[in-house]
């Protein structure tokens, strides 16, 4: 499964105003409860706020991916923002961040979760390309963007 088959307008956020790593999360799961997706809403913040009191999500170089798998969920989702300003995760690096992926998984898609996180972070690894997704001006802008580097590094 690519990163990008997971994204449509409905989970992208470009350019949003954040002023706290909380408001974040509580954001990226507002945008997941929109698709019949998430079954239980207050589990999916408790597993996403306890998954970030264990060990921040932020990971560095701007790009943080809070990341859970629940029952209180039917299907693998996510959902993507860029922001305006650059927030404080409590990342490795100590560095703010601008880019946020969240990935929902079933409890029992222990697989699948990991090869997903594993394609989101080598995506993010290349700096050139977190670039080109903060410029993007749109949600579609950050799909396109997606889908061709997907495409060109990761589908082989």
């Amino acid at each position: 499964m690519r990163f990008s088959d997971l994204l449509s307008s409905d989970v992208v956020d470009v350019q949003l105003e954040c002023s706290s790593k909380e408001e974040i999360l509580l954001h990226l799961i507002a945008m997941l409860s929109r698709s019949d997706i998430i079954v239980d809403r207050e589990k999916v913040q408790e597993v996403i706020f306890e998954r970030e009191r264990i060990m921040s999500t932020g990971v560095g170089h701007g790009f943080a991916c809070p990341h859970a798998k629940t029952d209180a969920i039917v299907d693998t989702a996510a959902a993507l923002i860029t922001l305006k300003n650059p927030v404080d995760f409590q990342s490795l690096d100590q560095q703010p961040v601008s880019i946020v992926v969240m990935l929902l998984g079933p409890a029992g898609a222990v697989g699948l979760h990991l090869r997903l996180l594993s394609r989101v972070s080598r995506l993010m690894s290349d700096a050139d390309f977190r670039r080109q997704l903060l410029a993007a001006g749109s949600a579609g802008q950050i799909l396109e963007l997606l889908n061709a580097e997907e495409a060109q590094k990761l589908d082989v």
